[in-house]
């Protein structure tokens, strides 16, 4: 199995963790400001980007992560996690690999309140139609701020419904497993982001999260949505810089 991913930079390592929404490509005005400075590597999970969707047993997006970092040969780095790419840079956390940590919009473990329930079926409705294409969009609108422009809008459009094909024709579909995550005890410095147009589950899951880790710091953006790294690049751009 080869997980796809890129590098860019020298310095200090700097892991950028997708969400599931996206792929790598979500990344692309981060990858290039912060490789003035930092060794930059992205990954495409499985079923998302240049990465296939398949699997010989049970597999976790952190541990494929993790062997590329060792395969690089990184043992500690940054991570930088948005939506379900922040839970992966949690557990590569708890395994004692990220020595800072930003997550924007993370997810947490709670009960799903019922703005996450209708997206959720409104999705699986346009996915049981056959219409990948509306299903695409229906993400795009519901995780993109105001402030995200109409090539970011056809950008996201393109990564999800790329994902949602790959992942669709994958016959058997690979069983995906995640780690156990104990919060307070990843004791690194974390810098948590929560947008202020994004759904209530999302925002409460950014600060449980925030009030779990012992050494965090919450920043609740208000006019992000749920991907502000495609929304106000610039703006995340120096808030990187300036974190890292």
């Amino acid at each position: 199995m080869t997980i796809r991913h890129a590098e860019k930079g020298a310095g200090e390592p700097v892991v950028l963790l997708h969400s599931t929404a996206a792929d790598s490509g979500m990344w692309q005005a981060q990858v290039d400001a912060l490789s003035e400075r930092f060794r930059v590597i992205t990954v495409d999970f499985r079923g998302y980007g240049r990465t296939p969707y398949r699997a010989d047993g049970p597999y976790g997006d952190a541990g494929d992560v993790a062997k590329v970092l060792a395969a690089l040969e990184i043992t500690r780095a940054a991570m930088v996690g948005a939506s379900g790419g922040a839970r992966v840079a949690l557990e590569l956390a708890s395994a004692g690999l990220a020595g800072r940590l930003v997550l924007l919009n993370p997810v947490a473990d709670l009960e799903p309140t019922p703005d996450l329930r209708a997206y959720w079926a409104e999705e699986r409705r346009l996915l049981e139609q056959g219409d990948v294409q509306g299903a695409a969009e229906l993400n795009a609108r519901t995780l993109l701020g105001p402030e995200a422009t109409g090539d970011a809008r056809r950008r996201l459009v393109a990564m999800q419904r790329h994902a949602f094909e790959v992942q669709l024709a994958a016959d058997p579909e690979p069983e995906q497993t995640e780690g156990e995550l104990s919060l307070p005890g990843i004791d690194v410095p974390a810098l948590v982001v929560a947008g202020g147009h994004d759904l209530p589950y999302f925002r409460e899951s950014a600060r449980h999260v925030a009030a779990e880790l012992p050494r965090s710091r919450l920043l609740e953006l208000e006019w992000a949505g749920h991907l502000p790294a495609l929304e106000r690049p610039e703006e995340i751009n120096a808030l990187l810089l300036d974190y890292l």
